[in-house]
């Protein structure tokens, strides 16, 4: 059978985020996460939808693409076909050629597992590799300390706090009170906590959001913040910590992060709060 490329309906999306749990594996290379499904989620199911991609043969998603805005496809691979010669050309053509309905014009740039056909091939078409990124790992089969300061578990009520410090933390996040509860909304943010740390004054100073894959799976950290005014008084390491706790209560083997290899504060951060950098890794762009 051919390989055939999908754009899910709402109703479909259970079932990519039902393949991407089964994916994920502590001893993959980083890869989409059905967290990352979970994030995008805040923008409104249609808008998730609209943003990924599977592709199959024979009824079997083999391939799950999120479509981070259009010049970024962000693709795992079901790990006994991430050699599949056909799956592999199939998706080369589709990021590659012109008018295929995948990515935009211009520079693009691919996200795919270390070690995957489709990396081989694009780089034979001329793509090159991208800023390195540092993928971080905490084992959760030991018991995690306590962060040592106030943590809260976000409910509805508590959304404009979580959304306040998103905002405090990166400058051009849209994060809002109604993005929030879309997110909660979405199918992944059943096995997900957010998190907000606390100083002594009561004040609001992190947040982190954190994804199970379910029991037995590493989960994902996306996003996790200090609010501006609040760094460098050990905040993001507590948030850090309290995260890998929850994804720990939540039944996750491990608790994963990947952060820009140039950001070397977000890699100390993580550093600190016991989690291993794993070998860097690389995206793939072209200009087209």
């Amino acid at each position: 059978m051919a390989i055939v490329r999908d754009e899910p309906r709402v109703d479909g999306l259970s079932e990519a985020v039902g393949v991407l749990r089964e994916w994920q594996d502590d001893g993959a290379p980083m890869q989409l996460h059905p967290g990352d499904l979970g994030w995008f989620w805040r923008f409104g199911a249609e808008a998730t939808a609209a943003a990924v991609r599977t592709w199959s043969r024979d009824g079997q998603i083999l391939a799950v693409g999120l479509l981070d805005g259009p010049q970024l496809l962000r693709l795992t691979i079901a790990p006994d076909a991430r050699r599949d010669g056909e799956l592999a050309q199939q998706l080369a053509r589709d990021v590659t050629e012109p008018g295929c309905g995948v990515l935009g014009e211009g520079t693009v740039n691919v996200e795919a597992p270390l070690g995957a056909l489709v990396q081989d091939l694009l780089f034979e078409a001329g793509w090159n590799s991208d800023e390195p990124r540092t993928p971080l790992r905490r084992d959760l089969t030991r018991p995690v300390e306590d962060p040592d300061v106030r943590i809260e578990v976000v409910g509805p009520e508590q959304a404009h706090v979580r959304a306040a410090v998103q905002r405090a933390s990166f400058d051009r996040s849209t994060f809002t009170d109604e993005r929030w509860h879309a997110m909660a909304a979405g199918l992944p943010y059943a096995d997900a906590r957010c998190l907000v740390a606390y100083d002594d004054r009561g004040n609001a100073v992190a947040a982190v959001t954190v994804w199970s894959a379910g029991p037995g799976k590493p989960g994902l950290l996306e996003p996790m913040g200090v609010h501006r005014e609040h760094r460098g008084q050990g905040y993001g390491k507590a948030i850090t910590v309290a995260a890998a706790a929850a994804l720990q209560e939540l039944g996750s083997s491990s608790a994963i992060v990947c952060t820009a290899s140039s950001n070397v504060g977000a890699v100390a951060t993580y550093s600190s709060a016991g989690f291993q950098q794993l070998p860097g890794i690389r995206d793939q762009y072209r200009a087209i």
